[in-house]
């Protein structure tokens, strides 16, 4: 009797497994259009706690570039008169 169980099991997974593949199969044409429906609305991902850091820093950068350029000119406008 426990042979009859055992191979019951047996047959009864692979029809689930069967029928799980068969639905798959019919339901992707479907799944796909649903989902690409989605991806335009998607909104933007928010940036990493890294990203936002380096964004600042390169704000940083362009600040300090600009203040030493000008700096730079003020000390060799002041230092030509000087001569």
């Amino acid at each position: 009797m426990n042979k009859h169980f055992h191979d019951s099991r047996y047959y009864l997974a692979r029809a689930a497994d069967h029928a799980k593949l068969g639905l798959t199969e019919t339901l992707e044409p479907a799944v796909s259009r649903v989902r690409g429906l989605g991806r335009d609305d998607e909104p933007e991902p928010e940036p990493t706690r890294l990203e936002s850091v380096r964004g600042r820093l390169s704000g940083l950068e362009r600040a300090v570039s600009g203040r030493v350029g000008s700096a730079r000119a003020v000390v060799s406008r002041d230092g030509s008169d000087a001569r």
